[in-house]
Protein backbone atom coordinates (compact mmCIF):
# COMPACT_ATOMS: atom_id res chain seq x y z
CA UNK A 1 0.00 0.00 0.00
CA UNK A 2 2.64 2.51 0.49
CA UNK A 3 3.80 2.17 -3.06
CA UNK A 4 0.29 2.70 -4.03
CA UNK A 5 -0.13 5.81 -1.97
CA UNK A 6 2.94 7.47 -3.23
CA UNK A 7 2.06 7.40 -6.87
CA UNK A 8 -1.68 8.47 -5.88
CA UNK A 9 -0.08 11.45 -3.88
CA UNK A 10 2.03 12.69 -6.48
CA UNK A 11 -0.31 12.03 -9.50
CA UNK A 12 -3.68 13.39 -7.26
CA UNK A 13 -3.73 13.59 -3.93
CA UNK A 14 -1.69 16.29 -3.03
CA UNK A 15 -3.72 18.33 -4.92
CA UNK A 16 -6.65 16.92 -3.41
CA UNK A 17 -5.38 17.66 -0.17
CA UNK A 18 -4.46 21.25 -0.96
CA UNK A 19 -8.29 22.00 -1.91
CA UNK A 20 -9.68 19.83 1.19
CA UNK A 21 -7.51 21.02 4.02
CA UNK A 22 -5.55 24.20 2.68
CA UNK A 23 -2.21 25.39 4.22
CA UNK A 24 -3.95 28.71 3.72
CA UNK A 25 -6.89 28.28 6.02
CA UNK A 26 -4.15 27.75 9.03
CA UNK A 27 -1.45 30.82 7.72
CA UNK A 28 -2.77 33.41 10.75
CA UNK A 29 -1.16 31.73 13.46
CA UNK A 30 -1.70 34.85 16.03
CA UNK A 31 -5.40 34.72 16.10
CA UNK A 32 -8.20 31.54 16.82
CA UNK A 33 -8.44 29.87 13.61
CA UNK A 34 -12.55 30.33 13.34
CA UNK A 35 -11.48 34.50 13.88
CA UNK A 36 -8.25 34.57 10.72
CA UNK A 37 -9.53 35.05 8.21
CA UNK A 38 -13.04 37.23 8.64
CA UNK A 39 -14.11 37.31 4.70
CA UNK A 40 -13.25 32.95 5.25
CA UNK A 41 -15.50 30.99 3.43
CA UNK A 42 -17.91 28.24 5.79
CA UNK A 43 -15.78 25.23 4.81
CA UNK A 44 -12.59 27.03 5.17
CA UNK A 45 -14.09 27.80 8.79
CA UNK A 46 -14.89 24.77 9.21
CA UNK A 47 -12.04 23.16 8.06
CA UNK A 48 -9.57 25.41 10.07
CA UNK A 49 -10.86 24.26 13.08
CA UNK A 50 -9.39 21.09 12.37
CA UNK A 51 -6.50 19.12 14.29
CA UNK A 52 -3.17 19.70 12.44
CA UNK A 53 0.47 19.62 12.53
CA UNK A 54 3.25 22.33 12.77
CA UNK A 55 2.97 24.15 9.73
CA UNK A 56 5.25 25.17 7.57
CA UNK A 57 6.18 28.42 6.55
CA UNK A 58 5.48 29.57 3.21
CA UNK A 59 4.95 32.81 0.75
CA UNK A 60 1.39 33.09 0.71
CA UNK A 61 1.20 32.16 -2.82
CA UNK A 62 2.73 28.69 -2.35
CA UNK A 63 0.26 28.16 0.70
CA UNK A 64 -2.61 27.84 -1.68
CA UNK A 65 -1.06 24.59 -3.33
CA UNK A 66 -0.22 22.98 -0.28
CA UNK A 67 -1.97 21.43 2.30
CA UNK A 68 -1.97 22.12 6.02
CA UNK A 69 -2.41 18.06 6.15
CA UNK A 70 1.10 16.97 4.90
CA UNK A 71 1.56 13.09 3.61
CA UNK A 72 2.99 11.83 7.15
CA UNK A 73 0.14 13.20 9.04
CA UNK A 74 -1.53 10.03 10.43
CA UNK A 75 -5.32 11.24 9.89
CA UNK A 76 -4.75 12.27 5.78
CA UNK A 77 -3.24 8.85 5.72
CA UNK A 78 -5.85 6.91 7.52
CA UNK A 79 -8.70 9.03 4.76
CA UNK A 80 -6.45 8.56 1.91
CA UNK A 81 -5.69 4.54 2.47
CA UNK A 82 -9.17 4.22 3.19
CA UNK A 83 -10.49 5.22 0.12
CA UNK A 84 -7.91 3.72 -1.98
CA UNK A 85 -8.66 0.30 -0.22
CA UNK A 86 -12.38 0.96 -1.39
CA UNK A 87 -11.94 2.10 -4.97
CA UNK A 88 -9.10 -0.68 -5.32
CA UNK A 89 -10.86 -3.57 -4.22
CA UNK A 90 -14.11 -2.80 -6.33
CA UNK A 91 -12.07 -2.46 -9.23
CA UNK A 92 -9.99 -5.28 -9.05
CA UNK A 93 -13.01 -7.30 -8.32
CA UNK A 94 -15.19 -6.12 -11.00
CA UNK A 95 -12.28 -6.22 -13.65
CA UNK A 96 -10.75 -9.24 -13.36
CA UNK A 97 -14.28 -11.31 -12.29
CA UNK A 98 -15.79 -9.92 -15.18
CA UNK A 99 -13.39 -10.71 -17.42
CA UNK A 100 -13.07 -14.42 -15.74
CA UNK A 101 -17.01 -14.78 -16.10
CA UNK A 102 -17.69 -13.72 -19.73
CA UNK A 103 -13.99 -15.24 -21.31
CA UNK A 104 -13.27 -17.97 -18.99
CA UNK A 105 -16.70 -19.68 -16.72
CA UNK A 106 -18.48 -22.33 -19.08
CA UNK A 107 -22.05 -20.52 -18.50
CA UNK A 108 -23.22 -24.02 -19.46
CA UNK A 109 -22.48 -24.41 -15.10
CA UNK A 110 -25.32 -22.22 -14.47
CA UNK A 111 -28.01 -24.48 -15.73
CA UNK A 112 -26.43 -27.02 -12.89
CA UNK A 113 -28.85 -28.09 -10.38
CA UNK A 114 -27.86 -26.37 -7.65
CA UNK A 115 -27.01 -23.13 -9.06
CA UNK A 116 -29.08 -21.01 -7.03
CA UNK A 117 -31.76 -18.59 -8.35
CA UNK A 118 -30.21 -14.79 -9.13
CA UNK A 119 -26.87 -16.67 -8.00
CA UNK A 120 -24.04 -13.78 -9.85
CA UNK A 121 -26.26 -10.83 -8.06
CA UNK A 122 -26.31 -12.67 -4.55
CA UNK A 123 -22.66 -13.43 -5.43
CA UNK A 124 -22.34 -9.56 -5.89
CA UNK A 125 -23.91 -8.39 -3.13
CA UNK A 126 -22.27 -10.57 -0.56
CA UNK A 127 -18.86 -9.38 -2.14
CA UNK A 128 -20.32 -5.43 -2.03
CA UNK A 129 -21.33 -5.97 1.85
CA UNK A 130 -18.54 -7.48 3.02
CA UNK A 131 -15.79 -4.86 1.05
CA UNK A 132 -16.22 -2.15 4.05
CA UNK A 133 -15.75 -3.80 6.57
CA UNK A 134 -12.52 -6.05 5.35
CA UNK A 135 -11.42 -2.57 4.69
CA UNK A 136 -12.04 -1.60 8.52
CA UNK A 137 -10.44 -4.38 9.48
CA UNK A 138 -7.52 -4.34 7.30
CA UNK A 139 -6.59 -0.64 8.06
CA UNK A 140 -4.05 -1.22 10.57
CA UNK A 141 -2.00 -3.93 8.47
CA UNK A 142 -1.74 -0.80 5.74
CA UNK A 143 -1.38 1.69 8.04
CA UNK A 144 1.82 0.17 9.40
CA UNK A 145 3.27 -0.23 6.24
CA UNK A 146 2.83 3.28 4.94
CA UNK A 147 4.03 4.32 8.17
CA UNK A 148 7.27 2.31 7.67
CA UNK A 149 6.74 -0.72 10.13
CA UNK A 150 6.64 -3.73 7.42
CA UNK A 151 9.96 -4.65 6.18
CA UNK A 152 9.46 -3.48 3.06
CA UNK A 153 12.23 -2.43 0.46
CA UNK A 154 13.12 -0.06 -2.07
CA UNK A 155 16.77 -0.83 -3.05
CA UNK A 156 17.12 -3.88 -5.05
CA UNK A 157 20.53 -3.85 -4.05
CA UNK A 158 19.93 -3.84 -0.04
CA UNK A 159 19.55 -7.77 -0.48
CA UNK A 160 20.17 -8.51 -4.06
CA UNK A 161 18.69 -9.70 -6.93
CA UNK A 162 18.64 -13.43 -5.82
CA UNK A 163 16.95 -12.82 -2.89
CA UNK A 164 14.25 -10.59 -4.36
CA UNK A 165 13.79 -13.69 -7.16
CA UNK A 166 13.48 -16.35 -4.56
CA UNK A 167 11.61 -13.79 -2.52
CA UNK A 168 8.24 -14.26 -4.64
CA UNK A 169 8.46 -18.40 -4.46
CA UNK A 170 9.04 -17.56 -0.46
CA UNK A 171 5.69 -15.21 -0.46
CA UNK A 172 3.92 -17.83 -2.25
CA UNK A 173 4.77 -21.04 -0.17
CA UNK A 174 4.22 -18.40 3.36
CA UNK A 175 1.17 -17.22 2.60
CA UNK A 176 -0.56 -20.63 0.90
CA UNK A 177 0.43 -22.71 4.27
CA UNK A 178 -1.26 -20.62 6.42
CA UNK A 179 -4.34 -20.09 4.24
CA UNK A 180 -4.45 -24.02 4.48
CA UNK A 181 -4.34 -23.78 8.03
CA UNK A 182 -6.50 -21.09 8.57
CA UNK A 183 -9.00 -22.45 5.80
CA UNK A 184 -9.13 -25.38 7.36
CA UNK A 185 -9.72 -24.36 10.71
CA UNK A 186 -12.89 -22.30 9.12
CA UNK A 187 -14.20 -25.53 8.27
CA UNK A 188 -14.59 -26.44 12.30
CA UNK A 189 -17.78 -27.02 13.36
CA UNK A 190 -17.33 -23.93 15.82
CA UNK A 191 -16.11 -21.25 12.64
CA UNK A 192 -17.83 -23.20 10.34
CA UNK A 193 -21.74 -21.87 10.18
CA UNK A 194 -21.03 -18.39 11.65
CA UNK A 195 -17.96 -17.45 9.47
CA UNK A 196 -17.50 -19.39 6.84
CA UNK A 197 -20.67 -21.66 5.28
CA UNK A 198 -22.03 -18.17 3.80
CA UNK A 199 -19.24 -18.40 1.18
CA UNK A 200 -20.11 -22.24 0.82
CA UNK A 201 -23.56 -21.13 0.23
CA UNK A 202 -22.03 -21.16 -3.60
CA UNK A 203 -21.66 -25.09 -4.33
CA UNK A 204 -21.17 -23.99 -8.17
CA UNK A 205 -19.54 -21.31 -8.01
CA UNK A 206 -18.94 -18.49 -10.64
CA UNK A 207 -16.24 -15.72 -10.30
CA UNK A 208 -17.90 -13.22 -8.52
CA UNK A 209 -17.89 -15.82 -5.34
CA UNK A 210 -14.47 -15.06 -4.84
CA UNK A 211 -14.93 -12.37 -2.90
CA UNK A 212 -18.28 -12.97 -1.14
CA UNK A 213 -17.45 -14.11 1.81
CA UNK A 214 -18.44 -13.27 5.82
CA UNK A 215 -15.80 -10.32 6.53
CA UNK A 216 -14.02 -11.81 9.06
CA UNK A 217 -13.75 -15.10 7.27
CA UNK A 218 -12.58 -12.71 4.09
CA UNK A 219 -9.93 -11.00 6.27
CA UNK A 220 -8.44 -14.21 8.36
CA UNK A 221 -7.66 -15.75 4.93
CA UNK A 222 -5.99 -12.42 3.79
CA UNK A 223 -3.63 -12.13 7.33
CA UNK A 224 -0.82 -13.98 5.52
CA UNK A 225 -0.54 -11.93 2.75
CA UNK A 226 -0.44 -8.53 5.12
CA UNK A 227 1.70 -10.72 7.47
CA UNK A 228 4.69 -11.52 5.44
CA UNK A 229 5.95 -8.04 4.59
CA UNK A 230 5.91 -7.56 8.62
CA UNK A 231 8.53 -10.53 9.07
CA UNK A 232 9.92 -10.79 5.95
CA UNK A 233 11.93 -8.48 3.78
CA UNK A 234 10.04 -7.68 0.26
CA UNK A 235 10.67 -5.58 -1.99
CA UNK A 236 7.95 -3.00 -2.29
CA UNK A 237 6.75 -3.21 -6.14
CA UNK A 238 7.14 -7.28 -6.13
CA UNK A 239 4.48 -7.02 -2.66
CA UNK A 240 2.29 -4.95 -4.48
CA UNK A 241 2.47 -7.18 -7.93
CA UNK A 242 1.82 -10.45 -5.77
CA UNK A 243 -0.73 -8.70 -4.05
CA UNK A 244 -3.01 -7.88 -7.52
CA UNK A 245 -1.95 -11.12 -8.08
CA UNK A 246 -3.18 -12.95 -5.16
CA UNK A 247 -6.38 -11.48 -6.28
CA UNK A 248 -6.46 -12.29 -9.59
CA UNK A 249 -5.80 -16.53 -8.29
CA UNK A 250 -9.02 -16.09 -5.88
CA UNK A 251 -11.33 -14.86 -9.02
CA UNK A 252 -9.60 -17.34 -10.99
CA UNK A 253 -10.33 -20.52 -9.27
CA UNK A 254 -13.99 -19.63 -8.47
CA UNK A 255 -14.75 -20.30 -12.30
CA UNK A 256 -16.00 -23.79 -11.64
CA UNK A 257 -13.80 -24.95 -13.85
CA UNK A 258 -13.07 -29.20 -14.18
CA UNK A 259 -10.48 -29.22 -16.54
CA UNK A 260 -8.25 -32.65 -15.86
CA UNK A 261 -5.09 -34.51 -17.31
CA UNK A 262 -3.09 -31.59 -17.43
CA UNK A 263 0.93 -31.46 -16.37
CA UNK A 264 0.97 -29.40 -13.25
CA UNK A 265 -2.88 -31.08 -12.02
CA UNK A 266 -0.42 -32.71 -8.79
CA UNK A 267 1.29 -29.72 -7.94
CA UNK A 268 -0.58 -26.67 -8.46
CA UNK A 269 -4.46 -25.98 -6.63
CA UNK A 270 -6.44 -24.54 -9.48
CA UNK A 271 -10.18 -24.22 -10.59
CA UNK A 272 -10.67 -28.00 -10.65
CA UNK A 273 -9.35 -28.20 -7.55
CA UNK A 274 -10.96 -25.61 -5.78
CA UNK A 275 -14.79 -26.50 -7.65
CA UNK A 276 -14.15 -29.81 -5.74
CA UNK A 277 -13.50 -27.73 -2.21
CA UNK A 278 -16.95 -26.07 -3.17
CA UNK A 279 -18.68 -29.56 -3.88
CA UNK A 280 -17.57 -32.10 -1.07
CA UNK A 281 -16.18 -29.11 1.69
CA UNK A 282 -13.47 -31.32 3.24
CA UNK A 283 -10.69 -31.23 0.70
CA UNK A 284 -8.26 -29.15 -1.15
CA UNK A 285 -7.63 -26.20 1.59
CA UNK A 286 -4.84 -25.13 -0.35
CA UNK A 287 -4.69 -21.59 -2.29
CA UNK A 288 -1.89 -22.40 -4.77
CA UNK A 289 -0.55 -25.72 -4.62
CA UNK A 290 -1.32 -28.84 -3.50
CA UNK A 291 1.59 -30.03 -1.09
CA UNK A 292 -0.24 -28.97 2.18
CA UNK A 293 -3.32 -30.46 0.99
CA UNK A 294 -1.21 -34.11 0.58
CA UNK A 295 0.49 -33.67 4.15
CA UNK A 296 -2.70 -32.67 5.63
CA UNK A 297 -4.41 -36.00 4.10
CA UNK A 298 -7.12 -33.80 2.17
CA UNK A 299 -5.75 -33.87 -1.26
CA UNK A 300 -8.47 -35.16 -3.18
CA UNK A 301 -7.37 -34.79 -7.05
CA UNK A 302 -9.54 -33.93 -9.54
CA UNK A 303 -11.12 -36.65 -12.03
CA UNK A 304 -13.14 -36.42 -15.13
CA UNK A 305 -16.30 -38.64 -13.27
CA UNK A 306 -16.10 -36.07 -10.81
CA UNK A 307 -16.82 -33.07 -12.97
CA UNK A 308 -20.41 -31.33 -12.17
CA UNK A 309 -21.13 -30.94 -15.72
CA UNK A 310 -21.43 -34.52 -16.08
CA UNK A 311 -24.97 -33.66 -13.39
CA UNK A 312 -25.71 -30.77 -15.86
CA UNK A 313 -25.81 -32.73 -18.77
CA UNK A 314 -28.08 -35.38 -17.20
CA UNK A 315 -30.61 -32.75 -16.04
CA UNK A 316 -30.34 -31.73 -19.84
CA UNK A 317 -30.77 -35.48 -20.98
CA UNK A 318 -33.59 -36.13 -18.43
CA UNK A 319 -35.53 -32.92 -19.10
CA UNK A 320 -35.75 -34.00 -22.92
CA UNK A 321 -37.23 -36.88 -22.10
CA UNK A 322 -39.78 -35.60 -19.98
CA UNK A 323 -40.48 -33.47 -23.41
Amino acid sequence: MDVILEVCDDLLLDKVWAKVVPLAAFADAQLPPLLSAENASTWSSLISSLPHPSLPSLPPLAEAAVSAWPRDYLPRQIISVAVLTIVGIHLLYFIFATLSYYYIFDHAMMKHPRFLKNQVRLEIESSLNAFPWITVLTMPWFIGEVRGHAKLYANVDEYGWTYLVLSVPFYLLFTDYCIYWIHRWLHHPILYKRLHKPHHKWLIPTPFASHAFHPVDGYLQSVPYHLFAFLFPIHRYVYVCLFVFVNFWSIFIHDSDMITGHPLEDIINGPAHHTLHHLYFTCNYGQYFTWADRVGKSYRAPRPELDPMLEVKAAEKAKGKQE
